[in-house]
């Protein structure tokens, strides 16, 4: 089992940069991959990004490609999103997540532990 920790979030005009961090717990953190996700009001829970166990693969939601860059440290158990250009229908809750394999996955079932959630909210 992992625990994982959100922080980095808040609010930012249009055109603006975040950079979201996930501080993990747990002995699996560095053998399984991880995601982003995110939820805005009304919608469902949707893929924005993941990274394999060792970092070197990536995957990105269409809707994110070329503005946000996911990232991770094993060796202080951390898991980063660097949003960049944000626009407004990137407001949402952001959750991180573990998934259950070593290599990145939009499946939002194969992830088994999930962080609290970080508000991120972006005006026009």
């Amino acid at each position: 089992q992992v625990q994982l920790v959100e922080s980095g979030g808040g609010s930012v005009q249009a055109g603006g940069s975040l950079r979201l961090s996930c501080a993990a717990s747990g002995r699996t953190f560095t053998s399984s991959a991880m995601g982003w996700f995110r939820q805005a009001p009304g919608k469902e829970r949707e893929f924005v990004a993941a990274i394999s166990w060792s970092g070197y693969s990536t995957s990105y939601a269409d809707s994110v490609k070329g503005r946000i860059t996911i990232s991770r440290d094993n060796a202080k158990n951390t898991v980063y999103l660097q949003m960049k250009n944000l626009k407004p229908e990137d407001t949402a809750v952001y959750y991180c997540a573990a998934a259950s394999g070593r290599y990145p996955t939009p499946a939002v079932g194969m992830y088994h532990d999930w962080g609290q959630g970080t508000q991120v909210t972006v005006s026009s």
